[in-house]
């Protein structure tokens, strides 16, 4: 149950559309469940829009595009300054947020505001550094001259896992470079996006320049918005089978598109290895965020000499990980995002066994009101189980075995996905080599977590295009224009 404090601030969250700088009301009045993970409790009800009011959120950021791209860059990188300072004093607030809607220990939704709220000063920073280049052309007959200008008005479709962080990792590269957005935040966690779109007004978003509507049904919010001619801009983060899709809605309007994707991560730990420094980065990668990421460690490929080894190392560790609700000290694993949830994962560690996996710890569906999945660890995987191909998005640590070099690039490549690896390895020279050869957007040596700001955040394959963060994430909302001075 909640206390006061959750009651006080759960209250003061915003539960209506965001349209054109006005909280509004969906048609008579919809509204839609969230509920707490860890409780099965009902902590708010949030208005459920319509197509229309999809329709009506598009032409506020239509309105407001012309006259916020020729907002001075100074202008528009100060009030996400401002938006990143007011996260700062938010801070508490927002992270307890996320405990409530998504499940996640308050230690790591600290961190997430941390993480996330870098964005908005990354790219309030990036605002002032959108440049061009000048020139004479290779024939000497006239001048070059190449300019960025703002895509147009977007369209955002984040996940729940991290409510906040997406949010923030789209609409600031957006509002840097004058572009405005429509968001449509997770069904399952919609209360974060919606306290931080109020914080986003009182640092000065003009009216429409960030419009929210949250919905129950996706397909109903999305399809008008992306078939709309006036949209030129959509970014999704999620799974690939829904990535798919959306990238054949946006093929009709010729949308520039970011998606990031499903992940299959391989974790290699190789024979050098320092074991206790690849036991802290597997636990980083493996178990944040109750192992509900993108970026989480899904397949650990470990070399046969030290498997061993590391599959005792990290048991004991897990062993060891406290099961609750979020908010309470100390708790390392709270629930798993519903109950599909837990049976996706009970069904790829019930498959794994089958096929001659050993059950070190774990391994069960927790009672109780929450979807909670005891943390697991497994050895000797098969190849063939399942859980080897699938995202397991779940607190389930699974071991493979290699042992030659070839061996281990063989098995992290053997997946359609390409977002994100992880090597363990004291050889310098083995390690540049893993750079060249694992097929991911991005690399860990020696390191259980990847993500930055200012770092270019995305995949390869079926993982996705494009980037979110560092120098490039603000050009994915850029336009690049060349114009010829002749001469004479």
């Amino acid at each position: 149950m909640t206390n006061d404090r959750e009651n006080t601030l759960l209250a003061s969250v915003p539960t209506r559309l965001f349209i054109g700088g006005e909280w509004v009301d969906a048609p008579e009045g919809a509204t839609f469940d969230v509920r707490d993970p860890a409780t099965n409790e009902v902590i708010a009800r949030v208005a459920d829009a319509s197509a229309d009011d999809a329709t009506r959120a598009l032409d506020a950021a239509v309105a407001a595009q012309d006259a916020w791209a020729a907002t001075a860059p100074r202008t528009r990188g100060e009030i996400l300054r401002r938006a990143w300072e007011l996260v700062q004093e938010r801070k508490e607030d927002i992270a307890l947020l996320m405990t409530l809607e998504m499940g996640k220990p308050l230690a790591e939704a600290r961190g997430e505001v941390g993480y996330g709220g870098e964005f908005l000063r990354w790219f309030s920073e990036e605002a002032v550094r959108i440049t061009g280049r000048y020139g004479l052309n290779p024939e000497g007959t006239g001048r070059m001259v190449v300019s960025q200008r703002p895509v147009g008005p977007s369209f955002f479709i984040t996940p729940w896992n991290f409510p906040f962080a997406m949010a923030t990792r789209k609409i600031a590269p957006a509002l840097a470079a004058g572009c405005t957005v429509v968001i449509k935040p997770p069904q399952l966690t919609p209360l974060t996006t919606l306290f931080f779109t109020q914080l986003l007004a009182d640092a000065g978003v003009p009216a429409g320049v960030v419009n929210v509507v949250t919905s129950a049904s996706s397909r109903r919010v999305s399809e008008p918005i992306i078939s709309d001619p006036r949209l030129r801009k959509l970014s999704f983060t999620g799974s690939t089978e829904v990535g798919r899709k959306l990238i054949a809605q946006a093929a009709e309007g010729v949308l520039r598109v970011s998606m990031e994707l499903g992940g299959n991560a391989p974790f290699v730990v190789f024979e050098d290895a320092d074991l206790d420094k690849a036991v802290e980065g597997a636990l980083a990668a493996k178990f944040r965020n109750i192992g509900q990421a993108c970026t989480a460690a899904n397949r650990f490929i470990v070399h046969s000499s030290v498997a061993e080894a590391f599959a005792a190392k990290i048991t004991e560790r897990v062993k060891e990980m406290r099961i609750g609700r979020g908010t309470e000290d100390g708790v390392a694993i709270g629930p798993l995002i519903d109950g599909d949830a837990v049976a996706k994962a009970d069904e790829l560690v019930t498959d794994a066994t089958d096929r001659g996996a050993t059950l070190l710890t774990g391994g069960d569906k927790l009672g109780g009101p929450g979807t909670f999945y005891a943390p697991t660890v497994l050895t000797g995987v098969q190849p063939g189980s399942a859980i080897l191909r699938e995202e397991i998005f779940g607190p389930v640590l699974a071991i493979a075995t290699f042992d030659t070099e070839d061996d281990a690039v063989r098995l992290a490549n053997d997946t359609e996905y390409g977002l994100v690896s992880y090597v363990y390895t004291q050889d310098l020279a083995r390690g540049h080599r893993m750079i060249d050869r694992l097929e991911t957007g991005m690399m860990g040596l020696n390191a259980g977590v990847v993500s930055n700001a200012a770092a270019p955040f995305g995949g390869v394959k079926q993982s996705g295009v494009g980037r979110e963060g560092g120098f490039e994430g603000i050009h994915e909302y850029l336009s690049t224009k060349y114009t010829l001075i002749p001469n004479d």
